[in-house]
């Protein structure tokens, strides 16, 4: 079994010590954000769709303009790059505040600061990227992205909580604010760490960047089998605050109160499956295909659960399995590709992620509505379970080809 000093050897580094605890706190305040930018949607509106909307406006960018970000992530030193980003969404965040303490009755604004938001994510975040990769050595990037992981879910839980606490003394105002100063915190920490310590990324200056960003993307075939087993998986089998709503309004009669448990139950697979990752010398191909399709079975057989416990049941290794899937895909996308091709390989992932999630929410809501949400997760599940398959044969004869013609096949394909 490992020990603990291995599951969490990321943390002997100092830059990554700042770096995690800012994360935990920056994660925390941009989920009560979440909250109350829904919460003050829906006041003005009384709409759901509206709420979706907001959503799309903040994950267009990526799709049209994630690969500019991933260009200049390998252009520029990524702490400039950074300490700016987190200017611009604390600013972002300041203009909600303003927002919603002024009593603004038009949702416009809002919208507008979401499609703001989503700009600065797109051009900034392959450079978040690949400043938390240059924090800790590459022999335990995975490791610390599996913390990462662990992070991610217990800044949501943690910031749901602290919101749902906060928001009727505060008020939506209030919690825009408390997000606004969280990105202060990442300043600070980002300044506070150790320049001697980083493990700097090489750069590249040269004109048609995004061009050749593409270029490697579509020319490197493991990494194409990759993203496309990701995108399936993140699409219909990965939407599952629409699944487990409608089976908590559906089948298993549960009510608010059940979608509440099994977004808990969630929430907590996610941190064991970060737990899980982090245990692991390595994550390699292998275990996202063995991940992958695990998971697929137990989507379809989520479907065939009679009652709300044993859903739930389902429910937390489907939660840890996804976690595992993202921090693998992640880790060898970028570990495997060249250090000058990191930030667009960086922005082809959130490209990916942003698609899948457009197209499968709206895919898996509609299989729900007219086939029922049971049908829906059978079918989303066998065909997570039919593209691990077909993505094992793929790299298998990948891995088999002459070495001239296999020559970018960079991951452990052996193991597959």
């Amino acid at each position: 079994m490992p020990s603990s000093s291995s599951t969490f050897r990321a943390l002997r580094h100092h830059n990554y010590r700042l770096w995690a605890g800012a994360d935990l706190i920056s994660v925390t305040g941009t989920w009560m954000q979440v909250l109350g930018l829904n919460w003050l949607i829906l006041q003005l509106t009384g709409s759901a769709t509206s709420v979706g909307l907001s959503l799309v406006m903040q994950a267009l960018p990526t799709l049209l303009l994630g690969m500019w970000g991933g260009a200049l992530a390998d252009r520029l030193p990524s702490r400039p790059v950074v300490i700016a980003a987190q200017l611009a969404q604390a600013a972002l965040a300041a203009a909600l505040a303003a927002i919603a303490l002024t009593g603004v009755e038009s949702v416009l604004p809002i919208y507008a600061v979401a499609l703001a938001g989503g700009v600065v994510t797109a051009l900034g975040g392959p450079a978040l990227g690949r400043f938390g990769a240059e924090v800790v050595p590459p022999a335990d990037l995975p490791n610390a992205m599996a913390l990462g992981s662990i992070l991610n879910s217990a800044g949501r839980i943690l910031g749901m909580s602290l919101a749902g606490a906060l928001l009727p003394v505060t008020g939506n105002g209030g919690l825009f604010v408390i997000n606004a100063t969280s990105f202060f915190v990442v300043i600070a920490a980002v300044a506070a760490m150790r320049r001697a310590e980083f493990h700097r990324l090489a750069t590249e200056r040269r004109p048609g960047a995004v061009l050749e960003g593409l270029r490697y993307v579509l020319r490197t075939p493991w990494l194409l089998v990759v993203l496309a087993l990701w995108f399936v998986s993140g699409s219909v089998g990965r939407n599952y605050q629409v699944t487990m709503a409608a089976m908590s309004a559906g089948p298993l009669e549960a009510g608010a109160g059940g979608y509440g448990l099994l977004s808990t139950v969630f929430a907590v697979g996610t941190v064991l499956g970060g737990f899980l990752a982090a245990t692991r010398p390595h994550l390699t191909i292998r275990l996202l295909l063995i991940t992958a399709f695990a998971t697929g079975v137990a989507q379809a057989l989520s479907g065939l659960m009679p009652e709300l416990w044993t859903f739930a049941a389902v429910m937390l290794p489907i939660a840890a399995g996804a976690v595992a899937i993202d921090t693998t895909v992640s880790a060898r996308a970028q570990l495997d590709s060249p250090e000058p091709m990191r930030g667009r390989v960086i922005a082809a992932l959130s490209i990916v992620s942003a698609g899948a999630g457009a197209l499968g929410g709206p895919l898996l809501g509609r299989l729900s509505d007219t086939l029922g949400p049971r049908i829906a997760l059978e079918i989303g599940g066998v065909v997570c379970v039919a593209a691990s398959l077909l993505a094992a044969v793929a790299l298998a004869r990948l891995s088999g080809r002459p070495i001239r013609q296999a020559a970018r096949l960079r991951p452990r394909l052996e193991q597959v």
